[in-house]
């Protein structure tokens, strides 16, 4: 499709191209149902099948063992902040967190509106957010370990999660979620935005293991219960049921087509060392996190000046590469390389930096 751009935006985001064709294909007549996905009950067995196909690929491509659920839930990462503390805290037990940017700075806060016993173990506020800290003190006295394992503004990312000796790890994986294999087991609860690499806005991918649930306190409001979730199967209530159908066919993509996420890694990984390597020959581009910290999701870097930057993202949107602009709070240029961009995108984006430094170096 020659009028389709690269899309390198941050969230939502570029979604495979054979996904939306098959969106397309079946969006006015599902399987023969004579409507709309979006129109079909969210109690009906085409929904029913939607919604546990989704799971199912969800276990196989993670890796998921019995002792989790997968949860389809809304509002959201940012409604995971609150829930997670509201849910998870043991009675007397401390909550910990590592700050390693805006995602994690508003998961703390949150944490501590609730009034609890927030305590900020590690972070990288003393260099920008610019890295991810070497090491991180585990108290076994903690509730859990929560970390952000991508960030998307700062452009860092963890490459080892951290060892908790039991503690539960709590992560918000919106941002890399299925783009590299993973050990789930030391994981209490991982929760994702889906607008970045598992499908549209609407919908947030929660894996729960099944231990957590005996935590969620019987007093809290129905709809901030994980319990209730779990135990109708995302089904209490309607759900983003549109959101979960194209989450279903981007894990299909993925699994089917692309070959599983061990296959994803090394296409990820691929397309972050072309960019980089970009990034690293020259000085007319400087890339702004720490080398060893490197996101393999979100490319953030500088030009010689806010002038060139801005002359840069105007001109790559010309040129048909989309979405470069970085955040508002820190300025500059991003480039997301999530699951669906493909590497065609990413060297393109590649021979358009290097004409641009030849014509304003």
């Amino acid at each position: 499709m020659t009028d389709r751009i690269f899309n390198f935006n941050p969230g939502p985001a570029v979604l495979p191209l054979p996904v939306l064709q098959e969106i397309q294909a079946e969006l006015l007549n599902y399987k023969g149902s004579g409507m709309s996905i979006m129109e079909v009950s969210h109690r009906s067995k085409w929904f029913d099948d939607v919604l546990n196909d989704a799971v199912a690929r969800t276990r196989r491509l993670l890796n998921l063992s019995d002792r989790f659920r997968v949860l389809f839930l809304q509002g959201g990462a940012s409604m995971q902040f609150p829930m997670v503390a509201m849910n998870l805290a043991l009675p007397g037990k401390p909550l910990d967190y590592v700050d390693t940017g805006t995602w994690s700075t508003k998961a703390i806060k949150e944490a501590q509106i609730l009034g609890k016993d927030v305590r900020v173990v590690a972070g990288s506020k003393d260099r920008e957010y610019t890295y991810i800290p070497e090491t991180v003190p585990v108290n076994p006295d903690a509730s859990y370990l929560h970390i952000t394992s991508n960030n998307t503004i700062r452009g860092t990312q963890w490459k080892r999660f951290p060892e908790t000796g039991g503690v539960p790890l709590v992560s918000d994986m919106s941002s890399d979620i299925l783009s590299r294999v993973f050990d789930p087991e030391p994981f209490g609860l991982i929760y994702a935005g889906a607008q970045k690499n598992a499908g549209p806005a609407g919908v947030t991918l929660v894996i729960l293991r099944e231990d957590m649930l005996e935590r969620v306190p019987a007093d809290l409001p129905t709809m901030f219960r994980y319990t209730t979730y779990a135990e109708k199967n995302s089904l209490f209530n309607t759900p983003p049921c549109f959101a979960i159908y194209v989450v279903g066919l981007v894990l299909k993509w993925l699994e089917e087509t692309v070959g599983g996420v061990a296959a994803m890694e090394d296409i990820n990984r691929r397309k972050a060392d072309l960019l980089y390597a970009c990034i690293d020959e020259t000085d007319f581009y400087r890339g702004t996190a720490s080398p060893e910290s490197r996101s393999a999701m979100n490319v953030t870097f500088r030009l010689p000046t806010p002038e060139l930057e801005q002359k840069f993202i105007e001109e790559a949107t010309r040129a048909g590469l989309g979405g470069l602009k970085g955040h508002r709070s820190v300025g500059g240029c991003r480039a997301s390389i999530y699951n669906a961009m493909p590497l065609e995108g990413v060297e393109a984006l590649v021979h358009f930096m290097k004409d641009f430094e030849k014509k304003n170096g």
